[in-house]
């Protein structure tokens, strides 16, 4: 198993009265991505500012790239690279002359131009920072969080407020991440980004970490019931019911039975259509979306 990069025990943090962490235990390893995710106000934010070292923690043991951040200095600092939800670039710069500049402040900094071309850039490279699309400006702070050839990359919901094509661009950057070693720890409110790019996913609510695990594993969804539904007129419904034995749910026509044994349902399910000679229309099975699950989780947290 690849070493931690991050080692997270017990840590605690309040404001005032509020406990913004309650004794969290967390774990990174070395060449994954690490998404953390959780609502607003759950302790998200502290967490990872105080594992890049910009607030103290009240108590817990805290260990990134081997140094404890609230001690570490410059060297351990060029090790990381961060990406703010919002980062303002000097908008007369090109993409060159920002990257120049930044590489400037690293002892040994990777290429410009081949950072430029990793981020996908390289058609932009002279155009002013100001000129770029909300996508291009993005790929720019990653690539400025890369030019100082970081180990361990922080990005705090990278793709807010993209389009779609933006987004699916950005995963391809995160994915490019990976397949050079870096290790990333990710913040994002959208679960398909999540379970398209996590290797692992923590999910936080009030304070305390509530689940963790793959996406797929996430609070057993590998084992939930999947979902078989399709389209069929009421009178046939009354009928598959009491041929096919399950949890069965309707609404506006639609047709849901619920099955811990989908390959069993499916098969009498359709055995039944075929001698009947019954349509069912815009037939599907899915399990639980991330989504669903991190819903479920969320909710089961704040009931504690």
């Amino acid at each position: 198993m690849p070493e931690a990069v991050i080692s997270v025990s017990g840590l605690r943090k309040s404001y005032g009265e509020v406990e913004a962490l309650r004794g969290i235990d967390l774990e990174v390893r070395r060449g994954e991505v690490f998404a953390f995710l959780g609502p607003n106000g759950a302790g998200k934010t502290t967490a990872i500012s105080i594992l890049e070292g910009y607030l103290p923690r009240d108590a817990g043991a805290v260990e990134v790239l081997g140094e404890d951040p609230a001690r570490a200095g410059r060297a351990w600092r060029g090790r990381i690279g961060l990406v703010l939800q919002e980062c303002r670039m000097e908008s007369l710069l090109t993409v060159r002359e920002t990257l120049t500049m930044f590489a400037g402040y690293y002892r040994r900094p990777r290429s410009v131009a081949e950072t430029i071309e990793l981020v996908g850039l390289g058609d932009k490279a002279d155009e002013r920072a100001g000129r770029l699309s909300g996508g291009q400006q993005r790929r720019l702070d990653v690539a400025v969080a890369l030019i100082g050839d970081a180990e361990l990359l922080f990005l705090d919901e990278p793709t807010t407020g993209f389009d779609p094509s933006a987004r699916r661009t950005a995963w391809a950057v995160v994915e490019g991440l990976r397949d050079l070693g870096k290790t990333v720890m990710l913040t994002t409110h959208y679960m398909d980004e999540a379970q398209a790019l996590a290797d692992r996913v923590a999910v936080i609510a009030a304070g305390e970490i509530i689940a963790a695990g793959t996406p797929d594993d996430l609070g057993g969804r590998s084992r939930a019931a999947s979902l078989i539904s399709f389209d069929l007129a009421p009178a046939d419904a009354a009928a598959v019911r009491t041929a096919v034995a399950g949890e069965w749910s309707q609404a506006n026509g639609r047709v849901t039975l619920r099955s811990g044994d989908p390959t069993r349902s499916l098969h009498e399910l359709t055995g039944w259509a075929l001698a009947n000679d019954v349509r069912l229309g815009a037939l599907e099975v899915t399990r639980p979306s991330l989504e669903d699950v991190y819903l479920e989780l969320i909710e089961a947290g704040r009931r504690r």
